[in-house]
């Protein structure tokens, strides 16, 4: 499922217009994104958990040359699936 879909499948569930659905979808993922940016986690209960991870500097290796190169600290978004989440998909 793409964006797309999820705004029509958003729209159809809520009997909202796409318009509206797609305002909805939208404002959701940015203030998802807005509050990892900001350091803190996004808890959904019985959904999962939103959150950004430190990535420490590193030093890694080019495969093509094999010459070492320096990678930075960064954050990378992660999700955690709640154990109600994973229940219901198996």
């Amino acid at each position: 499922m793409n964006k797309t879909e999820l705004i029509a499948a958003v729209a159809k569930e809520t009997e909202m217009k796409k318009v509206e659905a797609d305002k909805a979808v939208n404002a959701v993922l940015s203030t998802i994104q807005k509050t990892l940016k900001k350091g803190d986690k996004v808890q959904l209960i019985g959904f999962g958990t939103f959150e950004a991870k430190k990535r420490p500097a590193r030093t890694a290796r080019n495969p093509r040359t094999g010459e070492p190169i320096k990678v930075k600290a960064s954050k990378a978004p992660t999700f955690k699936a709640s154990k109600t989440f994973k229940d219901q998909l198996n």
